[in-house]
């Protein structure tokens, strides 16, 4: 049974913790937080560990989690390194989605093997993610020494473990940022054009909803460019002049980006002439 510290007793390091101490394979040995009250409410939750929130109070473990902001994890990793507390050999890893192992290099410095795991999950109400958590997918990336520990890790907890491409974290994290954020956007969008065209507030969501459901069904499962429809992919210019005519000044730059990545996207389904009239419609 390895030995697991958290540092960081939010959301996350509570309901990794907890996970970790039910598959039976990890002992949660210390868990910090900024104050003891808050420590002490983690471990509760949690369900075992010692309580602390002092950095060289921690003892020695096979692997530790930062689950701390991102803006405080170099500066943590750092005045870890320097507590002396980490052992050559140990694994520490963080779980942000954006940043990358690299921030936790002053603990390599000192023997450990860095990394990070990511879940792609949301941990608003630790309980009920304890509950749904199985299957959730989990990005690694890191030390080449660490990530069969952390694959390990990830699916003793009920996860599906992945690796990304040396340097991809950005990427991979912009792509789920796309996926999730400016999807809502569009959305928001799509219902301000269609008040200006006179529907009812209260006919949005039964117009646009079964409409972006099966889209954006069809683009998961057929993939994205035979899920395409529409005016672009038909080389109907005559539709996107329209569009345009109508279109507030302020969503002309979105649509007309949006319409040049769709004519891409829709690569030989578009004849050459169709492609050469609405790009160049487009970029008028």
């Amino acid at each position: 049974m390895q030995e697991l510290n958290i540092i960081g007793a939010g959301k996350l390091g509570r309901t990794l913790g907890r996970l970790a101490l039910h598959c039976g394979r990890y002992r949660i040995q210390d868990c910090l937080a900024r104050s003891l009250p808050s420590a002490q409410a983690a471990v509760d939750f949690i369900g075992s560990g010692q309580a602390g929130c002092q950095l060289d109070s921690l003892r020695p473990a096979a692997l530790t989690l930062l689950s701390v902001p991102d803006d405080a994890i170099a500066p943590t990793a750092q005045a870890l390194a320097d507590s002396g507390v980490v052992r050559a050999g140990t694994v520490v890893f963080h779980a942000s989605g954006a940043a990358e192992a690299e921030l936790l290099a002053p603990l390599r410095a000192v023997g450990a093997q860095v990394a990070s795991l990511h879940p792609a999950f949301s941990f608003a109400d630790p309980a009920r993610a304890v509950a749904q958590f199985a299957g959730t997918l989990c990005a690694l990336e890191g030390d080449a020494a660490a990530l069969p520990l952390l694959q390990d890790f990830a699916a003793a907890i009920g996860a599906q473990p992945f690796a990304l491409a040396p340097g991809g974290k950005a990427a991979y994290h912009a792509a789920l940022s796309v996926a999730s954020n400016y999807l809502v956007t569009l959305t928001d969008i799509a219902r301000q054009l269609a008040l200006q065209g006179g529907v009812d507030e209260a006919l949005l969501s039964a117009l646009l909803g079964p409409l972006m459901q099966g889209s954006l069904a069809n683009a998961l499962s057929m993939g994205p460019q035979p899920a395409l429809t529409g005016p672009i992919v038909r080389g109907d210019a005559a539709t996107v002049a329209r569009h345009l005519e109508v279109l507030p000044p302020d969503l002309q730059p979105v649509y007309r980006t949006l319409g040049e990545r769709t004519v891409a996207l829709a690569g030989v389904r578009l004849p050459e002439k169709a492609r050469q009239t609405l790009l160049a419609l487009l970029r008028d």
